[in-house]
């Protein structure tokens, strides 16, 4: 079993001492590296304690983030100055939700990590496992306190708050202010006060835009051959995200507009995160991990990405890895690598 060093620090890719940045390095997929006389394989067992460690802050921060939204749920948000007139659009009859609360973990949270662990089980990788889980719960947690966050702050009245603040539909305002004298549940008039952003939306599209991010590196949806078969297993985790989001407006719960800040702020935390462990999807290596990539660097030598390893060595080790059923279509592309930059003509 070889030994991966992960402290050392690489030099960086501008400096004199790495080579061309023109030709793409190629990585071997991480299910088995051959090397001169041995096997490098990065599993939970061989490798995971020491990820554990190596990221250790990252899991205090998430267990505060934890806490930071368990806090943010509980606190009263602010109650908007509600007048008579402004009643009309909040009109709308309660209803139950389409989507229910615990689905969106189930949506957001279990579905990609089922789709993690899947790979893991196919290419024995630890650093993405590991990396990957760690960038799912970072953007759910960050999308819930930033969506939970605003609620608190804003506290926009739901389509719905009529009926919350008067079941019976009897409307009470204060003489002096004119704001409402709510008589209903004061849980239910709570969460009256919550409508923009929407979590439900937020929520799945950062789970489900971090899955379709995964999805497209790992089954390299951008090789630039035209598989748009690819493309409609990227875009499956955005409709089901987009049906959440239409489900709360459906339901009267929010307003268009919650549904779509909630959107975009659910997928650029979800990207941010993603782009914190994994390549562009579209990158050569965009089914790789940053960390896989750093070892690869150091076990080349000086750390430099472009100190490229032979290309024999490459191919054997990929096609090894995936049991031959790329072996065409890998050789093609290393070939036509070559070929382009030698200018080789057949």
């Amino acid at each position: 079993m070889g030994t991966v060093v992960e402290g050392r620090s690489s030099p960086s890719l501008g400096s004199e001492d790495c080579c061309d940045l023109s030709f793409p390095l190629i990585l071997p997929l991480p299910r088995e590296e051959k090397m001169a006389d041995q096997i490098v394989i990065h599993t939970v067992k061989s490798h995971g304690a020491k990820l554990a460690r190596l990221h250790m802050h990252d899991w205090l921060i998430l267990l505060l983030l934890m806490v930071i939204e368990a806090i943010l749920l509980i606190i009263e948000p602010f109650h908007r100055f509600i007048g008579e007139d402004m009643m009309t659009d909040m009109k709308y009859p309660l209803k139950g939700n389409t989507v229910p609360f615990w689905a969106v973990p189930l949506l957001a949270i279990m579905l990609p990590f089922v789709v993690i662990i899947l790979f893991y089980f196919r290419r024995r990788d630890v650093y993405d496992l590991h990396h990957a889980i760690l960038g799912l719960l970072f953007s759910v947690l960050l999308t819930a306190v930033i969506t939970d966050a605003i609620k608190d702050a804003v506290g926009r009245p739901r389509p719905d708050f009529f009926y919350r603040c008067f079941p019976d539909g009897n409307a009470t305002f204060n003489p002096i202010t004119k704001d409402v004298m709510c008589h209903g549940d004061k849980a239910v008039i709570k969460e009256g006060y919550k409508s923009f952003p929407s979590g439900h939306t937020s929520w799945s599209f950062a789970g489900l835009s971090y899955l379709a991010m995964y999805l497209s590196g790992k089954i390299r949806a951008f090789d630039q051959r035209g598989h748009v078969a690819k493309l409609c297993i990227v875009l499956f985790p955005y409709l089901l995200a987009a049906l959440v989001g239409v489900s709360r407006v459906d339901d009267y719960w929010h307003h268009w507009q919650d549904v779509f800040t909630g959107a975009l702020i659910g997928t650029v935390v979800s990207t941010f995160c993603y782009l914190q462990f994994f390549p562009m999807p579209y990158d050569v290596n965009g089914w790789a991990p940053h960390a896989y990539i750093r070892v690869i660097e150091e076990r080349n030598g000086n750390g430099c990405l472009n100190d490229r390893p032979n290309v024999t060595e490459v191919e054997t080790s990929y096609l090894h890895a995936n049991d031959g059923v790329e072996s065409g279509r890998y050789s093609n592309h290393v070939e036509t690598t070559m070929d382009v930059e030698t200018g080789r003509r057949h």
